[in-house]
């Protein structure tokens, strides 16, 4: 059966972010270390085309960093290398991430001209509280403002959840889940915090200040997550990240397990 969607993943690590979250070693996640040079753009459109053989949408993702935190110049190079491709129809569209205080109304003027159509915003919680020990630089209220300024654009909404960041209590995580879903996103992505060699988080973890979820506290809470999104029509489109052998590498401690989404399906059939 031929694929309904084509994902072209270009991963731009630490890109455009002002800040330096306590969660965050993008490089050790995506083994990626520098932002992809422009001209790398097309061959891997290429390269991804030449190989599909579905009929699906077609869609050209920029994932990791903050792709509207990136110098205008660059936000520019990376979406003219795409242009021809979206122009020609052999793509139909393009995805950014984002933080929830690098969107506004010009912005998101400028992405819709380059074809984007789906904006995910890296959310992680919706307690200021919470917000503030892990070192976001933004507010429950950059999210609100975003995902309306998103969804009156005409742009698909998607949100990023990261339940167990310090200060996180079952509670607050399933107020954030409930305020996700009142935000009316097309999709949602959860990723439990884990802590991962050379970020503050580990740091933190290393003198005692941080403990991490166990993984059957982060399987109850995040089970409960999915009821609530799955009553309210919204789709998870992923949960825990995915096995790599940089993951591996850089992997202290925290609720992690290859098949993450496997265990949430079960306790949830119980």
């Amino acid at each position: 059966m031929a694929k309904k969607q084509l994902i072209i993943p270009v991963f731009v690590p630490f890109g455009g972010c002002r800040h330096q979250c306590v969660f965050c070693d993008q490089e050790g996640i995506t083994g990626k270390r520098a932002l992809p040079p422009f001209e790398t753009i097309a061959p891997t459109i290429e390269n991804y085309l030449s190989t599909w053989k579905g009929t699906g949408h077609r869609e050209l993702a920029f994932y990791g960093g903050s792709f509207t935190g990136l110098p205008m110049e660059a936000q520019k190079g990376y979406l003219e290398a795409a242009r021809p491709y979206i122009e020609s129809g052999k793509i139909d569209s393009v995805r950014i991430s984002t933080r929830p205080d690098s969107i506004d109304a010009p912005t998101l003027g400028f992405l819709k001209s380059y074809g984007v159509k789906t904006i995910e915003l890296g959310v992680q919680s919706m307690s200021d509280g919470v917000l503030k020990a892990s070192g976001r630089g933004h507010t429950a209220e950059d999210t609100r403002r975003a995902a309306s300024l998103i969804k009156d654009a005409g742009a698909r909404l998607g949100l990023q959840i990261m339940p167990g960041l310090p200060g996180d209590t079952e509670a607050i995580i399933l107020d954030t889940v409930d305020e996700a879903v009142s935000l009316s996103p097309g999709f949602v992505r959860i990723y439990p915090t884990l802590v991962l060699r050379n970020t503050p988080l580990f740091r933190m973890y290393e003198r005692g200040e941080y403990r991490p979820w166990a993984l059957e506290d982060m399987v109850r809470v995040c089970s409960e997550a999915m009821r609530r999104f799955a009553r309210s029509g919204i789709t998870v489109i992923r949960v825990g990240l995915q096995t790599t052998e940089d993951l591996s590498l850089n992997l202290v401690a925290g609720p992690y397990h290859p098949s993450f989404r496997q265990l949430l399906d079960t306790d949830r059939a119980l």
